[in-house]
């Protein structure tokens, strides 16, 4: 470790001509001597639609040594920062509408006010609950981030709820939904400070240069201050910012290249194929965790009543369409295989965030990501058995490698309150909470 009289403040900047890149934690911004650099504590929440073939999702066996699952086998390298949390329900959801009330009553078990117009009002969530107490000295308190975007359409979606329902995971007030970024470029402006508008954008590009040139003599001269291992973090870290914008710059080319099929026009900077613009959606998300840019996110790597298909998995009919399986064995493992699927791009996350460091431990070892459906059978439309993972250390005070059975019914914001006392977020209860998930706190 590098020792010194005076170290860098955890909140350290390279700036440059509108470019404002945050820092990984480093060695040198630990007082000389202290035992332990700081954990920041950080959570996520990744929401997928149309519920889960529980069958194929939920252990045979409650407690330690269960066996996954074919759709969530894909997760077993990371057994001991992983568990299963069975039998939640979210009696907030339980409608004929329930494909605007799943998305926003997924993080607050509060039912919206029934309305299409512009008065909705709904639950406080908790990744802004979160965002209140460990957000509020980074850049972005939170970050909200989708693969859809239907925030035009207005009036009812579903029976007596209007679209802004179906639209967000996340409410910051009971009035203020947070709208949901899809375009990665967008983020990666909100994360670095690029320019306000696409004139802008243009011109950098046309120019050719990245970002970072106008930070790369603060970065050799903050290097020069720092110990070998440091500089290697340094190294690794603004090489990885290059490498996403690399992407976003291959995205575009992308988009422009099929500028003449017949699809949906794309906002620039989105890429035409969805297994990159999850995977680049993750990448940015990993990278404002190690920069400390936030520390709460929001991910809907689906909308409601989505469409798309899947042909990466051989499914070549939309998602929604095969929801409704009425049990038939082909639609189900076509809807299974979607699963999967959805559940190995979080899985290539997880081991992200687990091959970056992060003071002792990873982030990994220092995040609670919550990956899960507020619907169970999409044929019944229910939401009871809800399916749930809970990924990450939690800073030591998560349990790993158990597949919990709670008490039958048992409130899915059990599970919300649990996670928000790992980060002392002082909060005694959440919709219809009736305490937290003992067996998961270490």
């Amino acid at each position: 470790m590098f020792v010194s009289k005076k170290h860098l403040p955890r909140r350290t900047f390279l700036k440059g001509l509108g470019a404002t890149v945050g820092l990984p934690l480093l060695d040198a911004m630990v007082p000389a001597f202290a035992a332990t650099p700081v954990k920041s504590p950080r959570l996520g929440f990744v929401y997928v639609p149309h519920g889960m073939v529980m069958s194929r999702f939920t252990p045979d066996t409650a407690g330690k040594g269960f066996e996954f699952k074919d759709i969530n086998r894909s997760l077993e390298p990371f057994r001991d920062r992983l568990s299963i949390v069975s039998r939640l329900h979210h009696r907030a959801a339980d409608s004929t509408a329930v494909h605007s009330l799943s998305p926003t009553t997924w993080l607050s078990g509060v039912r919206p006010k029934p309305t299409q117009g512009t008065d909705a009002y709904a639950g406080v969530t908790a990744d802004q609950i979160a965002a209140r107490v460990i957000g509020q000295d980074t850049l972005l308190p939170s970050m909200e981030l989708a693969t859809e975007d239907h925030s035009g359409l207005i009036g009812a979606c579903d029976r007596d709820y209007g679209c802004i329902y179906m639209n967000t995971l996340s409410w910051r007030t009971p009035t203020t939904p947070m709208p949901m970024e899809i375009n990665p470029r967008k983020v990666f402006e909100r994360m670095f400070g690029q320019g306000d508008g696409e004139a802008e954008r243009l011109a950098r590009r046309q120019e050719d240069r990245s970002i970072l040139d106008a930070v790369t003599l603060q970065a050799a001269g903050l290097q020069r201050q720092l110990g070998a291992h440091d500089r290697a973090t340094l190294d690794d870290y603004l090489e990885g910012v290059r490498e996403i914008e690399r992407r976003l710059t291959r995205a575009e080319s992308q988009v422009a290249a099929n500028a003449d099929l017949v699809i949906p026009e794309a906002p620039s900077g989105v890429p035409f194929e969805y297994t990159e613009h999850v995977r680049l959606m993750f990448d940015l998300l990993a990278l404002a965790y190690r920069a400390d840019i936030t520390r709460v996110f929001t991910f809907m790597m689906g909308r409601e009543v989505s469409n798309r298909t899947y042909t990466q998995v051989g499914v070549t009919e939309g998602h929604h369409a095969v929801s409704h399986h009425q049990n038939k064995p082909e639609k189900l493992d076509m809807l299974a295989r979607i699963q999967a699927f959805h559940i190995s791009l979080f899985g290539e996350f997880l081991a992200k965030l687990d091959s970056i460091p992060d003071g002792d431990g990873t982030l990994l070892d220092n995040s609670l990501l919550l990956y899960g459906s507020n619907m169970s059978n999409s044929n019944a439309h229910d939401h009871y058995p809800l399916p749930n993972i809970l990924a990450g250390g939690g800073r030591g005070r998560i349990k790993g490698g158990l597949h919990v059975v709670a008490e039958d019914h048992a409130p899915m914001t059990n599970l919300l309150l649990t996670m928000l006392d790992s980060i002392d977020a002082g909060v005694e209860s959440l919709g219809d909470s009736t305490g937290t998930i003992s067996e998961l706190t270490a």
